[in-house]
């Protein structure tokens, strides 16, 4: 007879812990069903390895003591998230892997087990691209990285999204000779345009090489080397190729069909704004195709598994990613939450304010000007832009714009009027005083800026300065020359172009 629960939650990956920790919040007798190590692609493979590599990179640090502490730093973690650790919160774990037989029962390694309620968070793997002989070719992967042994000398990266960027710019500072390809027209295509932009340049200015626009064509390789020919019939040479161009759902295994639940065509499991996939069967994370972070799986498994659980007069909860911020761990960081400024085209009435770093003291006193804030605003109903409405999207680009975001998340997620954003008193000086200076444009003038609407941006930020090249810098002064500002000639006082 099969054993019973009130929640079987399978994967054992952020959204996994998240549902069995909300399982075990609602007094349910909670399994946990894990193929894999607990903690997932983001302790092992994602989030923790990739993050300690960039921070040792920026230390200085050699290739060799680099990946020792990316070993400590999962060592530490994983420690965390073992079976008897989570035993003690009072969750069960049961390693192995599941498969529906029926909507209300799944078999773990030929035991069959029943519950009331499912949550499906299995997560994703790397997929690569139908290129020609790049199965052969021995390419790593954000997984596979992690067991190189040697720092190579020449690193092709294919995919200039997040995880290519961040592990492009780390390998670069650990020495290796990078060369970024991406199909899309800029690198992170899912940022701010503006936010791509400082990142190619400050890229280009640490040698990286950088493609955009175009494809790869076929990869050829021999002992100890490859060759990347591109679109445009470039040829990019190297010792070692990463890919990185996307992720794939991992579902195909589950017997979902047993279950009636269905996958979309890109096999990721179709649900409802609730997380629910069917009958009592709910998903969250990567495997639902909704936003790819350890921090929005996490409340989605915690969300899951709250519906999933519900007494049947309680309304259940919508999963809303709106007021989810996001970061990406270049140097700078690029960060953002809700409409970007060409998504907020589309919304009447709404307006962004825009501070360059070079205009933010702290910035200036770390010698960290690259980037600027954006902050997007727009009418609320009834009340119009009364105290400047509300807070529909932001942009950071910044040494540390990875914390800066989560006051505009916050104000988003609470329905805080903007002006509250530039009431707060903010210690000075410290990166996030940017955030109240960019919001004070929302009424009037600060800093010679106020909000405009979207769409009427300046050109091509400068990524030294993160303003308009013709701009004076902050602090400058008048020309000595008695040139204009917007002189763009060699300077003869030896001060830089822009």
């Amino acid at each position: 007879m099969a054993a019973g629960y009130d929640l079987i939650v399978i994967g054992g990956g952020a959204a996994g812990l998240g549902a069995a920790r909300g399982g075990v919040a609602a007094g349910a007798r909670t399994l946990l069903v894990s193929a894999g190590e607990i903690g997932g692609e983001c302790t092992f493979t994602g989030c923790v390895p990739s993050k300690t590599l960039i921070e040792s990179a920026a230390r200085g640090a050699t290739f060799g003591v680099a990946m020792a502490a990316v070993r400590h730093a999962v060592a530490a973690i994983a420690a965390t998230e073992t079976p008897e650790v989570l035993a003690r919160e009072g969750i069960e774990v049961l390693r192995g892997s599941a498969v529906f037989t029926s909507p209300r029962e799944v078999r773990v390694d030929g035991h069959g087990l029943r519950a009331r309620a499912f949550v499906v968070a299995t997560g994703s793997e790397p997929s690569a691209p139908p290129v020609p002989g790049l199965a052969e070719a021995g390419y790593l992967t954000s997984e596979t990285v992690w067991d190189l042994a040697e720092l190579p000398g020449r690193l092709a990266v294919l995919g200039g999204g997040a995880v290519g960027c961040e592990l492009a710019q780390a390998f670069a500072r650990l020495g290796s000779r990078v060369t970024v390809v991406e199909a899309d027209p800029r690198l992170l295509p899912a940022a701010d345009p503006a936010a791509s932009h400082v990142i190619e340049e400050v890229f280009r200015a640490e040698g990286i090489s950088v493609h955009t626009g175009v494809a790869a064509a076929s990869v050829k390789h021999d002992e100890n080397s490859m060759s990347l020919t591109l679109a445009s019939g470039e040829e990019v040479t190297a010792n070692r190729l990463l890919v990185a161009t996307g992720r794939k759902p991992v579902a195909g295994h589950l017997g979902l069909e047993a279950a009636g639940v269905r996958l979309d065509e890109r096999g990721y499991i179709v649900t409802d704004r609730h997380l629910a996939a069917g009958g009592e069967i709910y998903a969250a994370g990567d495997v639902t195709g909704r936003m790819p972070f350890t921090h929005a799986a996490f409340a989605m498994g915690r969300l899951a598994a709250r519906n999933a659980l519900r007494r049947r007069w309680s309304p259940p909860g919508a999963f809303a990613a709106s007021a989810i911020p996001w970061a990406v761990f270049t140097d700078p960081e690029v960060a953002q939450v809700g409409l970007t400024e060409s998504q907020a085209a589309a919304r009447k009435g709404a307006r962004v304010a825009y501070l360059p770093m070079s205009e933010v003291d702290r910035a200036v006193t770390a010698g960290r000007t690259e980037g600027f804030v954006k902050i997007i605003a727009g009418p609320r109903r009834m009340l119009g832009g009364a105290g400047g409405g509300r807070v529909l999207g932001a942009t950071i680009v910044a040494a540390r714009a990875g914390e800066m975001i989560h006051e505009p998340a916050l104000a988003m997620r609470t329905g805080l009027f903007t002006g509250r954003l530039a009431q707060a008193v903010h210690a000075y000086p410290t990166w996030s005083l940017a955030i109240q200076q960019a919001a004070a444009q929302f009424f009037g003038r600060f800093g010679g800026r106020t909000a405009r609407p979207p769409g009427r941006a300046r050109p091509a930020l400068s990524a030294r300065y993160g303003r308009h090249p013709s701009r004076p810098r902050p602090g400058a002064g008048a020309c000595r020359a008695g040139r204009s500002p917007a002189c763009q000639e060699p300077c003869p006082q030896g001060r830089p172009v822009g």
